[in-house]
């Protein structure tokens, strides 16, 4: 008996053994989620970000123009790599965490560069990244308590007017555009701004809105029944 019982002690001790080797071996889930092709079009618009300051630094126009280009190009990296993660089924915690990364590292690398070169107003600025950091925080508490707070449509109209405006604001100079058989000038810029100041009024708007769901559901759970 104390011989089999010696022989399985060794037999579990090495099969632990096996298994914590293996365990070394193998990536972490983390590092295994990291490898799909969401998750790497989210690293590329955040590797993209150092080019695009190099692009709008010297606010030289033909490299204004690359720096749109960069900018709408990871605008709609954005929407492929979301598009993908939820029709290929690779929803992950690194996506979750790196895609809204990516796109506020990328807007606020904009926008200190649009203050930097003048072509919006510092005070603007502000008042859309904060409103940014305030949601983060609501949604942080809101999802604290259980709850679930949806993207408004006045959200999504903000988010449009803001990427377009950036976009216009980077290219900046006046251009021709062409339209068929009608050419004309077009101030970037005036309409870059345009398009920021709208975005900011649909900011200060949606964030109302994300604080009165949030209340109105806070106050229907206090006044519900206990069970």
């Amino acid at each position: 008996m104390s011989v089999d019982r010696a022989a399985r002690r060794k037999a579990k001790k090495e099969e632990r053994a096996r298994r914590r080797a293996e365990r070394r071996r193998r990536p972490s889930i983390l590092v295994e989620q990291f490898w799909n092709v969401p998750n790497l079009l989210t690293l590329l618009r955040i590797l993209a970000i150092p080019l695009f300051v190099w692009f709008t630094y010297d606010a030289d126009p033909w490299y204004s123009v690359w720096a749109a280009a960069i900018f709408a190009l990871a605008s709609i990296t954005d929407v492929i790599d979301g598009y993908l993660a939820r029709k290929w089924n690779q929803m992950t915690v690194v996506g979750k965490l790196l895609d809204p990364l990516a796109d506020k590292l990328i807007v606020t690398a904009a926008f200190v560069m649009m203050v930097r070169l003048g072509r919006i107003a510092a005070w603007v600025v502000i008042v859309l990244l904060a409103r940014e950091f305030i949601i983060t925080g609501l949604r942080s508490i809101a999802a604290s308590e259980g709850i679930i707070i949806s993207a408004g449509q006045e959200g999504k109209w903000k988010t449009s007017f803001q990427l377009t405006g950036i976009i216009a604001l980077c290219i900046h100079y006046t251009h021709p555009l062409w339209l068929v058989f009608w050419t004309f000038d077009v101030d970037y810029n005036l309409v870059g701004k345009t398009l920021i100041y709208v975005a900011t009024a649909l900011s200060v708007w949606s964030a109302g809105v994300y604080f009165r769901d949030f209340l109105t559901t806070l106050a229907k759970r206090g006044s519900s029944p206990a069970s």
